[in-house]
């Protein structure tokens, strides 16, 4: 059973970083990404990657500002966040999929990020 639980969010003022983190446990999936809900709002795609590497995708919100990784070693993807906006402000969420083309069905309990102005 895949387990997902994200830390590192916070409060932070505009212009600044955080690193997200979502540790994975039980089995690894193919494709892992980041998710956020701001209030009021749908959940929306930030980004993505494959566990194997590469196939990095981002929404062209966060373009320039937000990069995905992981280490396979500590088996946790990463979420370096820079030039944070107010707007960036959400509960982000990891998910985990196997598949490309279907939906992740796979998710953390998110982690709160607030972006100060």
């Amino acid at each position: 059973q895949v387990q997902l639980v994200e830390s590192g969010g916070g409060l932070v003022q505009a212009g600044g970083s955080l690193r997200l983190s979502c540790i994975v446990s039980g089995p690894t999936l193919n494709y892992y990404g980041w998710f956020r809900q701001a209030s009021g709002k749908e959940r929306e795609f930030v980004a993505s990657m494959l566990w194997s590497g590469g196939g990095e995708s981002y929404a062209d919100s966060v373009k320039g500002r937000f990069t995905i990784s992981r280490d396979k070693a500590k088996k946790t993807v990463y979420l370096q966040m820079s030039s944070l906006k107010p707007e960036d402000t959400a509960v982000y969420y990891c998910g985990a999929r196997d598949f490309f083309g279907v939906a992740y069905n796979n998710w953390g309990q998110g982690t709160q990020v607030t972006v100060s102005s």
